[in-house]
C-alpha cells in the first residue's frame, strides 16, 4: 500500500508480524483506527494534562490533548503533501503510556521503579502498543507499522541510549528493523513539534481559565504581546473569553506558518528522488519563535506549573501513586495475574498503575487508606 509523499511515493516497512494488506485502509489508517479503539485511548479521558480530571468539565485531558495535537499535525502534513495518516496515528498516539497525574505522576513511579528497570511515558506507549493491548487471535499487542513504531519510540529525537529501551521493551523486540540513532520521519517530526505547539498554547488558554494569571500578562511574552496588542481595544468584559481564543488561534497559526516555512528551506528538496537526511532534525521553528516557546515555557512554569494550588495537586498525585505501589507490592496476587507475575513482578504493576486514570487511582487509594 502505498501513499503520495513530498519525498516520492511513501511506502510501509510493514509490521513485525506480516499481516495481509487492507483493500479499503492504508496500513497508516489501520494503524490509527487500532489506537483509537484502544481501551488504553479511551482512558487517556480520565488523565490529567495538568489540572487532576475530578476538578473541571472544561479543562484539558490527555485525550482532548492528543486530539488537538493530531488536528494540527494533520494540517501540516497535508499541506506539505506529507503522509497525514501516519502523522495522525502518531499524534493520538503518543500519550498513551502516562500515567495518572501527569507528570507529577511520572515522577512519582519513576522513583518507585528506580531499582527494578525504571519508568518512562514515551517507553510505555511502546509497552502498551507492542505487548499489553491484547485484542487478536495471532499476536499480542495492536501490531503497529514499523513507521509507527519508530515515530513513537523516537517521540524526542534518536535514542543515544538503549538500556532504559532494553529494560521496558527489550531491544531484540523491534527485530533489527529500526535504527535507534537517526531522527524519526518528517511526520514523527511534525508530530513532536505539534505536541508542543498544542500543550504551549492550550495551557495558557486552561491557565486563564483557571484564573491562574489574566490574558493581559501575556504581554510579559514579546511573542504574544504583539498579538495582544492588536485586539486590545476591542476587549471588555462581555468578550473576553472570545478574545482569548482569538489571541490562542493567532498564536497557533503564527507557529504553524514559521514552522511550514523553516522546515522548506531545511528540506530544500531538489526532485521527489532526494532521500531524505535523517541525521539532523529538520523540522523546527526559526531562531525567533524558538525564542518565544522558551519564553512561554518560562512563563508557564511561573505563572502555571509552580503555582501553590497545582503543586499542591501534584503532591497529592505523587503520594497516591507511591501508597498504591507500595500497596499493589505487599499484596501483588491481589491486582494481578500469575502470568504477569512471574514475567516481572515490578513491571507488572509499573503497567497497571500507569494504566490506571485519574479517578481509579484516587478510588484505590481512598479504599486502602
Amino acid at each position: 500500500m502505498k501513499t503520495h509523499s513530498l519525498l516520492g511515493v511513501f511506502k510501509s516497512k510493514g509490521r513485525l508480524n506480516s499481516e495481509a494488506n487492507s483493500k479499503y485502509r492504508s496500513p497508516f489508517q489501520r494503524d490509527r483506527d487500532r489506537i483509537v479503539h484502544s481501551a488504553s485511548f479511551r482512558r487517556l479521558k480520565h488523565k490529567t494534562q495538568v489540572f487532576v480530571n475530578t476538578e473541571g468539565d472544561h479543562f484539558r485531558t490527555r485525550i482532548t490533548h492528543s486530539i488537538e495535537v493530531a488536528q494540527i499535525a494533520r494540517s501540516i502534513s497535508k499541506y506539505l503533501r506529507l503522509n497525514e495518516d501516519l502523522a495522525e496515528t502518531l499524534s493520538l498516539a503518543h500519550d498513551l503510556g502516562h500515567t495518572p497525574f501527569g507528570h507529577a505522576g511520572e515522577d512519582a513511579l519513576s522513583e518507585c521503579m528506580q531499582n527494578y528497570g525504571g519508568f518512562d511515558h514515551n517507553l510505555q506507549t511502546l509497552r502498551i502498543v507492542m505487548f499489553l493491548e491484547n485484542k487478536y487471535f495471532k499476536f499480542k499487542g495492536l501490531n503497529l507499522t514499523i513507521e509507527t513504531l519508530e515515530g513513537l519510540l523516537k517521540h524526542n529525537g534518536p535514542i543515544t541510549n538503549t538500556n532504559l529501551v532494553n529494560s521496558l521493551i527489550g531491544v531484540k523486540s523491534f527485530k533489527n528493523k529500526i535504527n535507534f540513532s537517526t531522527y524519526p520521519s518528517l511526520e514523527a517530526q511534525i508530530s513532536s513539534i505539534s505536541d508542543d505547539i498544542a500543550y504551549n498554547n492550550h495551557d495558557i488558554q486552561d491557565g486563564i481559565n483557571a484564573n491562574l494569571f489574566k490574558l493581559e500578562e501575556l504581554i510579559e511574552i514579546d511573542f504574544f504581546n504583539e498579538i495582544y496588542l492588536k485586539y486590545k481595544k476591542k476587549i471588555n468584559k462581555t468578550n473576553y473569553k472570545i478574545a482569548t481564543y482569538q489571541i490562542i488561534r493567532d498564536s497557533i497559526d503564527l507557529m504553524i506558518r514559521d514552522l511550514i516555512s523553516n522546515m522548506k528551506k531545511n528540506l530544500k528538496v531538489k526532485s521527489k528522488n532526494n532521500k531524505l537526511n535523517l541525521n539532523k532534525s529538520v523540522v523546527c521553528f526559526s531562531k525567533k519563535i524558538q525564542y518565544s516557546e522558551d519564553q512561554i515555557r518560562s512563563f508557564l512554569r511561573t505563572k502555571m506549573y509552580n503555582n501553590t494550588s497545582v503543586v499542591r495537586k501534584n503532591q497529592k498525585g505523587k503520594t497516591i501513586i507511591k501508597k498504591l505501589f507500595k500497596i499493589i507490592k505487599s499484596k501483588p496476587k491481589k491486582f494481578l495475574s500469575k502470568e504477569e507475575l512471574i514475567k516481572d513482578k515490578f513491571r507488572a504493576i509499573s503497567d497497571f498503575i500507569s494504566g490506571m486514570t485519574d479517578r481509579y487511582a484516587i478510588n484505590l487509594y481512598n479504599n486502602y487508606k
